[in-house]
């Protein structure tokens, strides 16, 4: 990206990104707009990528699996993420402004989650690759008077597609990027329609600063929905992995069901913060509120039903409600801001919609409820006294809002906390650290913060269970997602 390109992106003037398509940086006849959520001013505009780029795309990625040594030269592809390491470092206040002007992200989150910490995760993978053994010796066994020598040895699993979620996109790329090229796969990435500039600028930087070879990774934005179509039922794809809602999560591993591909997701959440009798009351305040509204609530994995004891519902709705009416929310550009916009007015006014219904179903608006007008903001909210089957404990919102839920001991928080088709996180608040884990035992989940600890960095893998998703991110399960393992055996002579 051209320091140009990012005093544009800070003016609210065109931005203009390309495809990674086979090595070659191109565009297309038809383009699409993005927008500020928080101006709702133009950022710029993406190429539209159909299903003749998307095929282009699929063949080159076919092409350099099968006839390039990139699946098997593992020095070289260490020294090809140790670039794409230096040239994101290199690049990264350019990708931070364009972030922020087109996710939405608060500064604050770009030296976070949003960009420097989804850095980190290529820096994990090569460094994993030096170390990591692609063979394992099982040993001799003795079979009808010969002995067999087995050992197992795992390959790269081949053509992936990889189709990511506007939220944190370069998170969500970065971390279906680097472990797939780590395993030796080529990739087919399509960034989200709401936020494609930022993950076209990630192809852009490989394509000039790293020397991974021409198609073995190839980036696209589009909005049609025949794309990303093409990419999950495209027999030379192997894997296909999703970042997204757990409806069209559904739809993408029946799509890929008919040639048997390899489907890994990561879906939708409810989780629960259960608040235990003895926890600190102002410290219960502070994370619950500061984690609904990070990003907007716009997180799968964050806690957005806060379960706490009955006698005690009152006391923590007035801390918390006071806690959340205080969180710093506007520009994101501003350091000193907490919470952003949502991503666009369809979001925002679905959110609304589910907070009015959870107030006719009974639950009590404590705070916020309201939109901010210009751009695409919504007050953090806090609702109170929510019925656990109700639409606003069960449905995925993905904006600033949290529902309070009475339970009556553990067992009934446990039952509350699991009462979900979803399994992706939760966490627990507690001054007795082996109760605490002993709830976080009973939780079906795939992740679980104890007393506020964070389990989100590269080396532990993410992922959910139930409807939350199939499969792990990071760590080396991660990786294992885009291996496939070959058994040997050979006489012993």
């Amino acid at each position: 990206m051209s320091t140009q390109e990012t005093v544009q992106a800070e003016a609210g003037t065109e931005v203009h990104k390309r495809l990674l398509i086979d090595g070659q940086l191109v565009t297309t006849e038809q383009t699409f707009p993005s927008f500020n959520p928080a101006t709702g001013e133009l950022v710029g505009y993406a190429p539209d990528a159909g299903v003749a780029e998307a095929e282009t795309a699929i063949e080159a990625a076919r092409r350099a699996f099968d006839t390039t040594t990139w699946s098997t030269d593992v020095e070289f592809r260490i020294k090809c993420l140790d670039q794409l390491h230096q040239a994101l470092l290199d690049n990264a206040e350019e990708l931070r402004e364009l972030t922020i002007a087109e996710v939405g992200a608060p500064r604050l989150l770009t030296y976070g989650n949003q960009l420097d910490a989804p850095i980190n995760i290529v820096r994990y993978y090569a460094d994993l690759l030096r170390k990591y053994p692609l063979t394992e010796d099982l040993g001799e066994v003795e079979i009808r008077g010969q002995k067999h020598r087995r050992w197992i040895e795992r390959e790269a699993a081949g053509v992936v597609a990889a189709i990511v979620a506007y939220n944190y996109p370069t998170q969500l790329a970065l971390a279906k990027l680097a472990p797939s090229l780590a395993a030796g796969c080529t990739i087919v990435l399509k960034g989200a329609p709401d936020t494609p500039l930022v993950t076209q600028a990630l192809g852009e930087i490989i394509a000039n600063h790293t020397d991974i070879p021409a198609g073995v990774v190839n980036i696209l934005s589009s909005t049609q929905v025949s794309t990303g179509e093409i990419m999950t039922t495209h027999p030379d794809v192997d894997v296909v992995t999703f970042t997204g809602s757990t409806v069209v999560g559904r739809k993408i591993m029946a799509a890929a069901s008919e040639s048997l591909k390899r489907v890994f997701l990561e879906l939708g959440g409810k989780s629960a913060l259960i608040v235990l009798d003895d926890a600190d009351i102002p410290t219960t305040a502070q994370f619950a509120a500061f984690s609904i509204c990070s990003h907007a609530g716009q997180g799968c994995a964050l806690t957005t039903r806060l379960l706490v004891p009955r006698e005690k519902h009152d006391e923590i709705v007035a801390a918390v409600g006071a806690m959340m009416s205080n969180v710093p929310f506007g520009d994101p550009s501003d350091p000193k801001i907490y919470m952003g916009p949502v991503i666009n007015e369809k979001s925002r006014e679905k959110i609304d919609g589910m907070v009015k219904r959870a107030v006719e179903a009974g639950a009590t608006l404590v705070t916020g409820g309201e939109k901010v007008d210009p751009g695409f903001f919504y007050k953090p909210t806090l609702l109170a006294n929510v019925d656990p089957d109700s639409e606003i404990a069960q449905e995925e919102v993905f904006g600033p809002v949290l529902a309070v839920i009475p339970f009556d001991d553990d067992d009934d928080a446990v039952r509350i906390a699991n009462n979900s088709i979803y399994g992706l996180s939760g966490g627990v608040l507690s001054a007795d650290e082996e109760r605490a884990t002993a709830i976080g035992r009973r939780i079906r989940t795939g992740t679980f913060s104890i007393n506020g600890g964070n389990y989100f960095t590269p080396e532990v893998p993410f992922g959910g269970y139930k409807q939350s998703g199939i499969g792990r991110e990071m760590g080396v399960a991660g990786l294992h997602e885009f291996q496939q393992i070959k058994s040997f055996a050979a006489v012993v002579k």
